[in-house]
């Protein structure tokens, strides 16, 4: 069962986790200046690091754990399912704390917010997740009829 589709959709969902985690969410502008954030940090406009979006980091990571740890339970179908789904959530609570990071940021007074593309990544990944467990559900029926024939 490790060749089925949905281990290629749970890879994916690592990969575009890992990518995630390198790549800036987006920058804010005002009159002081540009200042970016990316998943780990913000990047003020004197330089300094502010460490308030580390959240972000530490759910890609666990995200990517979870995807990666799904492939190989592929004889425990239904755990399978459950890292699946604990993955989705928090993908979504990602984008909430993004969200309430980029309303509260540090020293954003007339400042907009400019997202990078690198923000759609886990909105990809909740898509790809949604796949692999209908991929590993069509499993799972597949071998609960092969049991009832027997």
């Amino acid at each position: 069962m490790i060749q089925r589709i949905q281990t290629v959709y749970l890879f994916l969902v690592a990969v575009l986790m890992v990518v995630s985690m390198a790549l800036p969410v987006g920058d804010f502008y005002n009159d002081a200046g540009v200042w970016e954030m990316t998943n780990l940090h913000y990047t003020l406009v004197d330089g300094t690091l502010s460490l308030k979006p580390c959240v972000l980091f530490f759910l890609l990571v666990v995200v990517a754990a979870l995807s990666l740890a799904a492939i190989f339970l592929y004889k425990k179908r239904r755990l399978q399912i459950r890292l699946a789904i604990t993955g989705t959530f928090l993908l979504v609570a990602y984008y909430v704390v993004a969200a309430c990071l980029i309303i509260f940021a540090d020293g954003q007074d007339d400042s907009g917010f400019a997202p990078s593309w690198s923000l759609c990544l886990p909105l990809v990944s909740i898509i790809l997740n949604w796949l692999a467990i209908r991929g590993i559900n069509r499993d799972e029926m597949l071998v609960r009829s092969y049991d009832r024939i027997r």
